[in-house]
């Protein structure tokens, strides 16, 4: 688990994919310094100005008790001169590549357009100066069709990586060295991450930010940016139906049945019965309105919650995983273990704020 690579100076750190499998133990870029997390934002010739903006609007949510801000996030561009935006808009940068030498995480935004998307290339400088911000171990993170940056950078080769659904075949005959998953919100790979189009890049910051400081951090954040706090990673990019309105006739009222009831031992059968609905059509309309399957989203539930009580309670482990609705301790243990890499305790010492 990472936390707050800024302040945890030479920190060695395990990294663990969303499957549970760890990539080892990675050095992080500290260098003894302390106060915000520096983040450097690579505008290239044709941005998405969503993307662009994504990450300042969602790492500047990220503040302390103390309303102390755990990130800085700067836009820069290759000799610090404007680029105009897939939209039309000119971006006019105060920084060129040399933020990005000093910086602890750089994203790369979307774009539409230029030569990482034409003939899977990208310019001499912006190359080296991504490989070496990942060489000395800086975060990598990419936001829609930034992964062709990252892949043209020569970053992605034999990784798991994500991109907008729409380019993913374009992105396969390009870079058949990466492994492509275009069904998926976003990909964490430990240093290097990638995210799907759009409100994936602002889910893939959010998930950042609570990797780095805990869900009371990130809960914060997705409420000041009035998004839902949690999507994982491995949700769908997109639903293939039309998204019916939360009215009577769908799940709603159910999912909020079962958000009071996860310490509960519910079932399938009685998910759909609270809805009056045959299991076959639950499931169908859950997953239509959702993108997951009613025991994911509740195994999605009952995680969140578990962290959360983790971070804000004293209860003791066997008590989180019985209101959590796991059960046994060691359910929880498993479970927080595959997701995050670490056991309840750890997680615990990690994110719980001093005042708790």
């Amino acid at each position: 688990m990472r936390k707050n690579r800024a302040n945890s100076a030479g920190a060695r750190v395990d990294v663990v994919r969303r499957d549970g499998s760890r990539r080892g133990n990675v050095t992080m870029v500290t260098s003894g310094r302390t106060g915000p997390h520096r983040i450097a934002v690579l505008a290239l010739d044709s941005v998405v100005g969503l993307d662009l903006g994504t990450p300042a609007q969602v790492f500047g949510t990220a503040r302390d008790d103390a309303g102390v801000s755990h990130y800085t996030a700067t836009v820069c561009t290759l000799g610090a001169r404007p680029v105009r935006s897939s939209a039309g808009f000119q971006v006019l940068p105060d920084h060129g590549l040399e933020i990005i030498e000093e910086s602890d995480t750089v994203v790369v935004p979307g774009i539409h357009g230029g030569p990482p998307l034409t003939d899977g290339t990208v310019e001499p400088q912006i190359r080296k100066v991504l490989r070496q911000a990942h060489e000395r171990g800086a975060r990598i993170m990419s936001i829609c069709t930034g992964a062709f940056v990252l892949a043209a950078a020569g970053l992605l080769d034999g990784r798991p990586a994500t991109t907008h659904w729409a380019y993913a075949d374009r992105f396969r005959r390009m870079h058949p060295q990466v492994r492509l998953d275009p069904e998926v919100l976003f990909v964490d790979d430990g240093d290097v991450l990638t995210s799907a189009g759009v409100a994936a890049g602002l889910d893939l910051c959010l998930h950042v930010i609570r990797t780095d400081h805990g869900s009371g951090v990130a809960n914060r954040s997705a409420r000041s940016c009035v998004v839902p706090p949690w999507r994982e990673g491995g949700q769908a990019q997109y639903i293939e139906r039309p998204l019916p309105e939360a009215t009577a006739s769908g799940t709603a009222q159910t999912r909020d049945w079962i958000q009071h009831r996860l310490h509960e031992p519910l079932t399938l059968a009685e998910m759909a019965a609270h809805a009056s609905m045959s299991v076959r059509t639950f499931t169908r309309r859950f997953r239509e309105e959702t993108g997951l399957s009613p025991a994911r989203w509740l195994l999605q539930q009952r995680t969140a919650h578990a962290r959360l009580l983790l971070e804000s309670t004293d209860l003791g482990v066997d008590q989180v995983a019985h209101r959590s609705g796991f059960g046994t301790s060691a359910a929880l243990r498993q479970q927080l273990h595959q997701r995050i890499g670490v056991p309840p305790t750890t997680y615990r010492r990690t994110f719980r704020p001093p005042s708790v």
